[in-house]
């Protein structure tokens, strides 16, 4: 038993439903297009399940954040497909992939055939047991990739109202989780081995300030040590957490977010892999001309920092997966994929939007007991990366631009001196002539010191920057709505 496609989404996340209606936009015929994925329901906007799906009122639920509703687009409902002509085979498992006879064989016994082929599988959430420890499947341990799991997690928070939550991790998940925990009323201890959280993206300085915001709602932290076993009562529920550091943590319910793994299986000796992820190109083409790969499984070249990456948000995973279908079906009017890396969040009040590089020496600015902080990033005299706090949709446009230019920067204390300003001066700057040198930032104009020394690196053309202006200003703007009209996800 088989059917033939002409193309293929294997996953159904953020990846599958974006690259779906990019496919839907540029003309797709019916019955050309098939997405096959483990999950039971439509591709769906994957950030809701730690937010506003787990909110204790009015929570998000299906099929309010079906894909595309996060980037303000249609919603594509179970039905969008149907009229669209496009496969939906959900609750479904793909067994095993060849890539030279461009088959997919299911767990059902089904052979997909295919012209071309999109992997969206993502990543799996990185289990307890891989680093040791044993969780005897207890049903109060939760972890939070898909809607399973979120539904799994919202029944132990509703049964376990004003007892003792620990969450393992202080990364994207176990911050999002703790907010959402103790605006649950329950008592919230966050564990995690590194001095602070978010450590792979924040400074020290910014993640004092979340901590100490966090601690006064209540959340405490337990930092430099690591989980080593559970107590269990005689439901074989978890009672109690062990800690390295000999702590024992009362729990009513422990969450884990460790991290995730991608999901690659089904291509490794037959793909190339790169950084735990599948090699691809500037088009997301992988090593088979047929075969692409999108969002958090692929390994993509990131121009602006000269490196290929991995990237883990669902911001790449929109955008590539459009990439891809770009490519795929318009070839020749199809660039390289040109990526300003853009990571978010928003917990209680809080609303932070990072963009670019956070290599290099970190120069803050603001004042980090207000609502409105920030910094930048300077790496061999160029300004790679911004972050900021509580900014407006002009100011987090202006990040984002300054991040895409990559201005020179000759002083760093003159650039913490003028601050949010400084992003807000290189926005209103004419883009350059080819070859041009313009000089940014506020100052005294005429010579001697008055000027502010930073310049925009040289090689810097019009059409560069023109492209910038809008790619980093349509990033941002969507940032700010999303922030704004959004919250619960």
């Amino acid at each position: 038993m088989g059917r033939a496609f002409v193309y293929v989404i294997i996953g159904g996340g953020v990846a599958g439903g974006y690259a779906a209606h990019e496919f839907v936009k540029r003309g797709v015929s019916q019955g050309e297009l098939c997405i096959i994925s483990e999950e039971t329901v439509a591709p769906y906007e994957r950030p809701a399940l730690s937010k506003g799906y787990l909110l204790p009122e009015d929570p998000a639920r299906l099929p309010s954040f079906h894909c595309c509703v996060g980037s303000n687009e249609e919603r594509l409902a179970p039905k969008w497909y149907k009229e669209n002509g496009i496969e939906l085979i959900l609750g479904t498992r793909v067994k095993s992939a060849d890539v030279r006879r461009k088959t997919l064989l299911t767990a059902t016994g089904e052979t997909i055939s295919y012209k071309y082929l999109i992997i969206a599988t993502g990543a799996r959430a990185l289990k307890l047991e891989e680093f040791g420890v044993n969780a005897l499947d207890a049903t109060n341990v939760c972890y939070l990739r898909d809607l399973a799991d979120a539904d799994r997690l919202v029944d132990v928070i509703q049964s376990s109202s004003g007892g003792n939550a620990v969450v393992i991790g202080g990364g994207y998940i176990g911050m999002e989780c703790a907010a959402s925990l103790v605006i649950n009323k329950l008592n919230v201890t966050m564990v995690f081995p590194e001095a602070q959280c978010m450590a792979r993206l924040f400074t020290p300085k910014i993640a004092n300030y979340y901590e100490e915001f966090y601690q006064s709602k209540g959340i405490k932290f337990i930092k430099g040590t690591v989980l080593t076993s559970f107590d269990f009562n005689s439901d074989g529920k978890v009672t109690a957490v062990n800690l390295r550091d000999g702590t024992k943590l009362p729990a009513d319910l422990v969450v884990i977010g460790i991290g995730i793994r991608p999901n690659t299986s089904l291509f490794e000796g037959q793909l190339t892999m790169e950084k735990g992820g599948i090699k691809v190109n500037g088009k997301m083409q992988s090593s088979n001309a047929s075969v692409y790969a999108v969002g958090d499984v692929a390994a993509f070249p990131v121009r602006i920092v000269s490196d290929t990456r991995r990237l883990e948000h669902v911001d790449s995973a929109r955008k590539s997966a459009r990439h891809a279908v770009s490519a795929i079906v318009d070839p020749a009017n199809t660039g390289e994929f040109d990526y300003l890396p853009f990571f978010y969040s928003r917990v209680f009040t809080l609303s932070w939007q990072f963009y670019g590089d956070n290599s290099g020496e970190a120069v803050h600015f603001g004042e980090f007991d207000k609502t409105t902080f920030g910094a930048y990033w300077v790496n061999n005299g160029v300004l790679v990366g911004s972050f900021l706090e509580g900014g407006t949709k002009e100011q987090y446009e202006a990040m984002a631009l300054v991040s895409r230019v990559k201005p020179r920067v000759e002083d760093l204390g003159e650039l913490e001196r003028l601050g949010l300003e400084f992003a807000l001066s290189v926005k209103e700057k004419p883009s350059p002539a080819a070859g041009e040198s313009i000089v940014v930032g506020g100052g005294g104009g005429g010579g001697g010191s008055g000027g502010v020394g930073v310049v925009v690196e040289k090689p810097l053309y019009g059409w560069h920057a023109a492209a910038g202006v809008i790619v980093a200003a349509s990033i941002a703007a969507f940032a700010y709505w999303y922030g704004r009209r959004r919250r619960r996800w």
